[in-house]
């Protein structure tokens, strides 16, 4: 695909609602767009409308699983700030940065801890980055809330990442 001046463009440089519509990308209902492995192309914004618009637009059980996952993140933490970014949204306390994140995969919904390798015990997923670890959560696997609220426990409590 091209400009119309034969350039193509750069890689990951935003596509318009024409390339969209041309490209095929699943649009839900009120125009939100999934992106690669059905995350919701949700814009940038804090708070909690933010967040809760991007868990509506999550994709058939991933949507009850992010809906799981805020509630639990919310009980252990009432404070807790939300935001959306990258498409992603993210739990954080103020003046502390940002503690968790989780993104729609193709079949999974992968769940970061931004200071993962200070948890006990550590969540199973490495990362490139030292500091991160990852949770994956599929549609047909236990999903152990205990655990995962202790990490968020762990987690909100650790500087977050200033992001």
């Amino acid at each position: 695909m091209t400009d119309g001046t034969g350039a193509k463009p750069r890689k990951g440089a935003t596509k318009s609602p024409a390339d969209r519509k041309a490209s095929k990308e699943p649009a839900m209902p009120g125009g939100v767009v999934l992106l690669s492995g059905g995350n919701p192309q949700i814009a940038k914004g804090y708070g909690d409308a933010p967040v809760q618009a991007y868990l509506a637009a999550m994709p058939g059980w991933k949507s009850a699983v992010g809906r799981r996952i805020d509630t639990l993140v919310v009980r252990v933490v009432p404070d807790v700030q939300k935001a959306v970014k990258w498409n992603s949204p993210f739990y954080g306390k103020e003046g502390d940065g940002w503690f968790l994140s989780f993104h729609c995969m193709t079949k999974y919904v992968k769940v970061a801890f931004f200071r993962g390798a200070s948890l006990d015990p550590p969540p199973p997923g490495p990362s490139r980055q030292k500091d991160v670890r990852y949770l994956d959560v599929y549609e047909n696997a236990p999903f152990d809330e205990a655990q995962f609220t202790d990490w968020v426990n762990q987690a909100s409590r650790l500087p977050g990442e200033k992001m």
